[in-house]
């Protein structure tokens, strides 16, 4: 049997992950740090992290890098690629910061069709501060605050924050992914590469939403949680290419 090598992108620090085992974050990173190597766009990429899981990104990815407060990323971004146009920006937002408290920047940083892009890591859930509900947890789905499952008469509905922003004139490309599986997983890659080359090319604002595991708060195995998304997740919030305005 041929010998599996580990080889690390250019720029994902030698840092080990302070990530649950089985959540999807680290998989995202390296996706990441492979589509900046791959572009060529190292040298000339700024990063925003998040308040949440995410919130150490800085620690792994070896650019620059910002920090911004809960729910904050696009602003900051924004501020960023305005004063620095020929730079990279992006954002890496957990579903609690970009959905709940980072609703109002979101949305009219993508309806001013600011170029940055963003990565919005969907989990279902308050990950760094103990499983709570989050605008995009599941019916019946349930949480430290929803512990008979989420009701949509008490809760609301789940929020697909994609389809919301694909209404916005700003939007260019906005695309929903997982990493649940190895194709899964290509897809992702492929999907941050294209958001990533539309910025480069000046179209506007770009999203890739990926449906990421958590273990930890489903309390589930790895492998269980990987079939949660592609089994039940998907049923909520399905994959696919949203919108495409970048030809």
């Amino acid at each position: 049997m041929e010998e599996l090598v580990f080889t690390r992108p250019r720029y994902l620090k030698k840092t080990p992950f302070h990530y649950c085992p089985g959540c999807g974050h680290s998989i995202i990173h390296r996706l990441v740090a492979e589509v900046i190597e791959e572009l060529g766009i190292g040298d000339k990429t700024i990063g925003v992290p998040p308040a949440g899981c995410a919130v150490l990104a800085y620690d792994y990815f070896d650019v620059d890098m910002g920090e911004a407060p809960h729910g904050r990323g696009p602003a900051v971004a924004t501020g960023i690629k305005r004063i620095l146009p020929d730079r990279i920006v992006f954002s890496y937002q957990g579903d609690g910061d970009i959905a709940a408290i980072g609703t109002a920047e979101t949305i009219h940083a993508a309806n001013r069709g600011e170029n940055i892009t963003v990565i919005f890591v969907n989990n279902s859930c308050y990950g760094m501060t103990g499983g709570q509900m989050a605008p995009t947890t599941l019916l019946g789905q349930n949480s430290t605050t929803t512990p008979g499952g989420r009701d949509a008469r008490r809760d609301g509905a789940p929020i697909d924050l994609s389809e919301i922003l694909a209404l916005t004139q700003g939007s260019v490309y906005i695309e929903r992914t997982a990493v649940s599986s190895l194709k899964n997983i290509i897809k992702t890659k492929k999907a941050i590469t294209k958001a990533f080359k539309a910025q480069m090319a000046g179209k506007g604002f770009s999203l890739v939403e990926i449906l990421s595991p958590c273990p930890t708060n489903w309390k589930m195995s790895t492998i269980d949680a990987c079939r949660r998304i592609d089994e039940t997740v998907v049923q909520t919030f399905p994959l696919k290419v949203i919108k495409d305005e970048t030809e």
